[in-house]
């Protein structure tokens, strides 16, 4: 098995012990990414946004798109924000968008409000 790590410097750097992104066989792992400059007391579709946007510059870094990612995980720490998520969420898939699971949490990193991870094919 052959692991490339994926960095972006347009991403933040990661707070601990992981890489922002492992490649290996084809398919990338993108560590959960948060907006802590925009949270706790942001907007939840400003913060979604700028998550959405730390994971295209990741997956920019390996090589792909939104359209290759085939998993997501959302973090929510208000449920209560889960419509307005799904509709910023929404706008970064145009078809065929990816499997997804979408839970509440007691507490992210940083005190942010969502917090998403992504699996990508090429």
């Amino acid at each position: 098995m052959i692991k490339e790590i994926i960095f972006s410097d347009k991403a933040p750097a990661p707070i601990g012990p992981y890489s922002q992104a492992v490649k290996v066989n084809g398919t990338v792992y993108v560590s959960g990414q948060i907006a802590a400059d925009l949270a706790p007391a942001g907007d939840i579709k400003a913060e979604t946004s700028k998550v959405l946007q730390h994971i295209g510059h990741i997956l920019e870094a390996a090589g792909l798109k939104f359209s290759n990612i085939v998993k997501t995980s959302i973090f929510l720490k208000d449920m209560n924000h889960f419509t307005a998520v799904n509709e910023t969420y929404g706008s970064f898939f145009f078809d065929n968008p990816p499997a997804r699971e979408t839970v509440q949490v007691a507490r992210l990193p940083k005190d942010v409000n969502v917090e998403i991870s992504v699996i990508a094919v090429e």
